[in-house]
């Protein structure tokens, strides 16, 4: 396949069957060519008889001979077909595997709550397969019916249009049979593909939430609610196995009931004799592997419209993602040539719902500076982050990067601008230098993996990942399972040092860490701020102390802003934060044993 831009490719089936139209034509040219040979089979076969049964049985092989080398002509015709046909069936899979994750890319929150990974992987998976059997062995089995019924037909009638007649005495069945099967597989299909997407969600939960699931004891329970979707599961697996598993043979037995009138009334037929308006053994022979050419394919056409019910329901699957809208689009603002890092918010407001989560922020950060958000749980502190790095949709005119709005930047280059890393640490389930070295192109090469210790040690995180069982190369399991909450976000924070972007934005990467390391951890943010805007989302004071600027929110709004001596001098919700941690630390060194009650006292 050649490089190509996925979101360019058309994500309709009409336009996909266009994109790969000369695979197919190819496909349906050498099909053409595959029935034209079974149709002078036929005709050879018919003059191969008669000559074995007239005045010269001698000149029989000349018939034979031909037979023999259009069979192999056929045989590669058909090999040919399926060559092409079902290639366009996987490139088509190929192409909408890659427009599926461009457009995973580009949606926001409002649809991952709405649909569940499990939803998602289910379509990425078994519906995907449907589809690549819809535009592969889908297209060649119609396509085959409608030459060999030409094929065929032309035979027939050629030999008796009043046998074919009888011959097609059940066809009105099959097309009632078949269009009542048609209308009833898509609804089970889609049922059915429905109910694999819960199983998958379901099964997705228990795997990333193995750890809560055996520390709540709740193994049973939860073996139960599976249990109860795997039977949903099984009943509408079972529902559309049954319809499957009853279409061949009712379509059969009505392709059988033309099969008999064709030897009740060719017998009549042949006993008169062509001089008696009959007809001959050669034309027995030949009717009877041209219907047999018709009838296989119209009994296959059963098994054919099951997949093309079933690849047409998993593509409606699939376009609740295609035509899902994105949140946030990029500007058509043409990529800066050079950015300094300067981060403004002008009046900055944003709701969820009803709900205002932010009122009026502003703040001016010059490049090169440090600034530290405070503030209590709910204040709007993870918000701010989110939409500083354009992860939520922003206000327009709200916030700027040297002057421009970052809503008029492309997507990409504002992605290139801001590092993020975010409170809840999400790791892949790979290796850990492969985590903290996802923004490298090559992780693995021997400059990488020196940026990626570089980056580990000033994420205080290098001791640990060398005392892992791989060191570097351990994989560390679902989402970080294998590692600890602290572990797992200075890991993550490691990722957003390698990045080195021009603003850098750390939403709280102190929660899970010891008071050593977080000492350690403020040092190399220090030493970060004097290379790059740094924006700290924080609820520590000590960490905030260490930023040239700190504002702290109260829902929503900012209460204050300043530096951390003169915060403290306000004696404001700031100083109330220092005195309310250093009596939390206090207490707890008391606990440790570090200080004892007069000390604690004369601090007091």
């Amino acid at each position: 396949m050649t490089a190509f831009d996925p979101s360019k490719l058309p994500a309709t089936m009409l336009g996909q069957f266009r994109r790969h139209l000369p695979q197919y034509l190819y496909g349906v040219v050498v099909l053409a060519l595959f029935q034209l040979g079974m149709n002078r089979i036929d005709w050879l076969s018919k003059s191969a008889i008669d000559l074995l049964f007239g005045a010269t049985p001698q000149l029989a092989y000349r018939p034979a001979l031909f037979i023999l080398a259009l069979a192999l002509t056929a045989f590669f015709s058909r090999v040919a077909s399926r060559f092409f046909i079902f290639n366009a069936g996987r490139d088509v899979e190929y192409e909408m595997r890659a427009i599926l994750l461009d457009r995973l890319h580009k949606l926001g929150t409002a649809f991952y709550r709405k649909m569940s990974s499990g939803e998602i992987m289910s379509r990425a998976t078994s519906d995907l397969a449907q589809v690549r059997l819809l535009y592969g062995f889908g297209v060649l089995n119609v396509v085959n019916v409608v030459f060999a019924f030409a094929s065929a037909l032309q035979v027939m009638l050629h030999i008796s249009w009043r046998l074919t007649l009888v011959s097609f005495v059940t066809v009105p069945v099959l097309t009632l049979v078949t269009r009542s099967f048609s209308r009833q597989m898509f609804l089970r299909t889609k049922e059915n593909q429905a109910a694999l997407g819960k199983l998958a969600s379901a099964m997705q939960s228990n795997l990333a939430g193995v750890r809560v699931v055996r520390s709540f004891a709740l193994e049973k329970q939860e073996r139960k609610r599976f249990d109860a979707i795997n039977q949903e599961y099984l009943t509408a697996s079972l529902g559309l196995a049954r319809m499957r598993g009853s279409m061949g043979p009712m379509l059969g037995a009505a392709s059988a009931g033309g099969v008999l009138a064709f030897f009740w009334y060719g017998s009549t037929l042949l006993l008169r004799g062509a001089d008696d308006g009959g007809i001959t053994k050669g034309d027995f022979f030949a009717f009877s592997m041209a219907l047999g050419r018709m009838t296989w394919p119209i009994i296959a056409m059963g098994f054919a419209l099951s997949i093309l019910q079933r690849g047409r329901a998993s593509f409606l699957r699939l376009q609740e993602i295609f035509l899902a809208q994105p949140d946030i689009v990029g500007g058509g603002m043409a990529a800066p040539e050079h950015v300094q890092g300067s981060l403004k918010a002008c009046g900055l407001s944003f709701s969820h719902g009803d709900h205002k989560v932010l009122d009026d922020v502003t703040f001016d950060l010059r490049a090169g500076e440090s600034l530290a958000i405070v503030g209590r749980t709910g204040s709007g502190k993870s918000t701010l982050a989110l939409l500083l790095a354009r992860l939520l949709p922003t206000p327009r005119g709200a916030i700027r990067i040297d002057g421009n709005d970052i809503c008029d930047l492309p997507l990409s280059t504002l992605r290139s601008i801001v590092g993020y890393a975010q409170q809840d640490a999400f790791l892949f389930s790979t290796t850990v230098s492969r985590n903290i070295g996802f923004a490298l192109d090559d992780p693995d090469s021997p400059e990488s993996m020196a940026r990626i210790r570089d980056a580990a040690r000033e994420a205080q995180v290098l001791e640990e990942a060398l005392g892992l069982p791989e060191q570097f190369d351990t994989v560390v399991g679902e989402r970080g399972v294998q590692l600890s909450g602290g572990q797992r976000q200075r890991i993550a924070l490691a990722r957003a040092l390698v990045w080195t972007p021009k603003i850098l934005i750390l939403d709280d990467p102190l929660s899970a860490v010891d008071a050593k390391t977080e000492a350690s951890i403020l040092d190399a943010i220090e030493r970060q701020s004097k290379q790059r805007t740094v924006v700290l989302i924080t609820h520590r004071v000590a960490a905030a102390a260490r930023c040239g600027q700190i504002v702290v929110l109260d829902q929503g709004k900012v209460a204050e802003r300043g530096t951390h001596e003169q915060l403290l001098a306000n004696k404001g919700i700031y100083a109330s934060f220092a005195e309310e941690q250093r009596v939390e630390g206090e207490l707890a060194a008391l606990g440790r044993g570090e200080l004892s009650i007069p000390d604690a006292q004369g601090a007091a």
